[in-house]
């Protein structure tokens, strides 16, 4: 797994304007995934990032990059709390929060939708989407707007600028460390 792909993918978490991302990408040997991922921790940690798979399934990992103390804060809300704990989640513990939606995306029957808690969606988009399985949103972008449609096409666009500074910073030679800001 390269770098270049958590740059493309991530790079409003590695900007710390959003919380976390998720990328899905080839896997063909998962001793070379876990060195991969080791490397990334080593020099992302120490910034508040971390990189974990959150599951391998026919030769793909899904990667989810984030910023625990974002993500501590994104779950003390009370509506994503109040979500959470209906899919048997401890909010309290954002350690079990992220083991608990690992084993759901190895287990459910069903995508568990909640994720969208762990990516900086607004919690009435992510309620919305389930209660409307993913039909009669305002907007789509980065997810299906149940909400307030003008904010999050402001972020939207925030995100994509984001995105298209970062690779292009990427190409003239900065690195992932020196393009990630610190907690």
């Amino acid at each position: 797994m390269s770098e270049e792909l958590v740059i493309r993918h991530c790079a409003p978490t590695l900007a710390g304007i959003k919380t976390g991302n998720l990328f899905s990408c080839a896997c063909a040997d998962r001793k070379e995934l876990i060195r991969d991922l080791s490397g990334l921790n080593r020099k992302l940690v120490p910034r508040g990032i971390r990189v974990v798979p959150l599951r391998v399934w026919r030769g793909r990992v899904l990667i989810y990059v984030y910023r625990p103390n974002a993500l501590k804060n994104d779950l003390e809300d009370r509506h994503a709390r109040k979500l959470l704990l209906r899919y048997g989640y401890l909010p309290e513990n954002l350690n079990a929060c992220v083991i608990h939606l690992i084993r759901r995306l190895r287990s459910a029957e069903e995508f568990p939708h909640e994720i969208g808690l762990f990516l900086s969606y607004p919690p009435e988009d992510v309620q919305g989407f389930i209660l409307n399985r993913a039909c009669n949103h305002k907007c789509s972008g980065c997810w299906k707007v149940y909400g307030d449609e003008q904010a999050a096409k402001s972020v939207f666009e925030k995100y994509d600028l984001c995105g298209k500074i970062y690779f292009q910073q990427w190409k003239q030679g900065k690195s992932i460390e020196q393009l990630t800001v610190a907690d």
